[in-house]
């Protein structure tokens, strides 16, 4: 069975209609396995909060989209603890947030791609000799992964 790590840039798309979103919900009929790390949640909720905050969703979609993501069939194989210190050494080694380190740190031990929208993401990774192949955008999932 196939499947990926999803960060918080399409787990959004799977709340709120915007780019790419037609893709991000077609990998939910896909039948893949969506695994992440706990991370995901908060992300997700800070995306729709500040999608919020610029008048772009009401407070009542802000609180149902949270309580849609809930229930999305995402598990979370590996706690944000066991994953910190591989999560800070990719930081380190990709010169990239450490909140996005720990969606790769997961691919790299379940050995699923992480599914991203995030174009700066995708680039650091797509750019490292090794990391390279951890990394799929959106768009281009049902393809490649």
């Amino acid at each position: 069975m196939t499947g990926f790590v999803v960060d918080a840039s399409v787990a959004v798309k799977w709340l709120v209609g915007e780019e790419y979103s037609e893709q991000a919900t077609a990998l939910l009929h896909g039948g893949p396995t969506f695994v992440a790390p706990a991370l995901v949640f908060a992300e997700a909720a800070n995306a729709l909060w500040a999608m919020h905050r610029r008048g772009d969703i009401a407070a009542d979609d802000l609180a149902e989209a949270v309580e849609t993501l809930r229930a999305a069939p995402i598990s979370l194989p590996v706690s944000m603890p066991q994953l910190a210190a591989a999560a800070a050494r990719l930081a380190v080694d990709l010169d990239h947030p450490v909140y996005d380190c720990f969606y790769l740190a997961l691919s790299v031990q379940t050995q699923y791609p992480v599914v991203t929208a995030d174009a700066r993401f995708l680039g650091k990774v797509r750019g490292h000799p090794y990391l390279s192949d951890r990394i799929v955008h959106v768009m281009h999932a049902m393809s490649d992964g």
